[in-house]
């Protein structure tokens, strides 16, 4: 049974830092496209980053403030957030894909975590 297990959520004060960790028990974890999403209270799930074999993307909003990483070894996606803003309280949400599609989208993944919250008070 494949599992996605966030971690290192919590709660920070604005301008300060969080490093997200995302545990996946996947065979052939490097084939993996891997996708940070999040959901704030009353908004839909956006994407934040994904990573592939080399290349990374971000969503606009948090580019030059996050970044995503990944151990293959470990089976392990991370997101350091750094710089936060109360605007990037929300759910932290990792996943999975490996069809053909747009990394961008939430349907292009096929396993998800259970979310861990990051709170960013002002």
């Amino acid at each position: 049974q494949v599992q996605l297990v966030e971690s290192g959520g919590g709660l920070v004060q604005a301008g300060g830092s969080l490093r997200l960790s995302c545990a996946a028990s996947l065979r052939a974890f490097s084939s993996y496209i891997m996708g940070w999403f999040r959901q704030a209270p009353g908004k839909e799930r956006e994407f934040v980053a994904a990573i592939g074999w080399r290349r990374t993307d971000y969503a606009d909003s948090v580019k030059g403030r996050f970044t995503i990483s990944r151990d293959n070894a470990k089976n392990t996606v991370f997101l350091q957030v750094n710089s936060l803003k109360p605007e990037d309280t929300a759910v932290y949400y990792c996943a999975a894909g490996q069809d053909p599609g747009s990394r961008y989208s939430t349907s292009y993944y096929n396993y998800w975590g259970q979310g861990t919250q990051v709170t960013v008070s002002s």
